[in-house]
């Protein structure tokens, strides 16, 4: 299974978590299209706490973390 973590905006109507079955969605990019978040959208993408691609091919028990764009100052 793939654990999704969303953060901020990315959160609303989805919630904090989702859980993927590997063999369904493969990579990063499958998770954003399931979830109708738009790539381009996605400040940071991790796997795992590492910074990642949206073509990374993503194995069992691996947390993807989907963050917007941070602005602040």
């Amino acid at each position: 299974m793939i654990t999704v973590k969303l953060f901020a905006t990315f959160r609303e109507g989805r919630g904090k978590e989702q859980v993927f079955d590997e063999q369904v969605l493969r990579t990063p990019r499958d998770i954003c299209t399931e979830l109708n978040i738009p790539p381009d959208s996605v400040g940071i993408l991790l796997i795992n706490g590492f910074h990642a691609a949206f073509d990374d091919e993503l194995k069992d028990g691996d947390l993807v973390s989907l963050f917007p764009p941070l602005a602040g100052g």
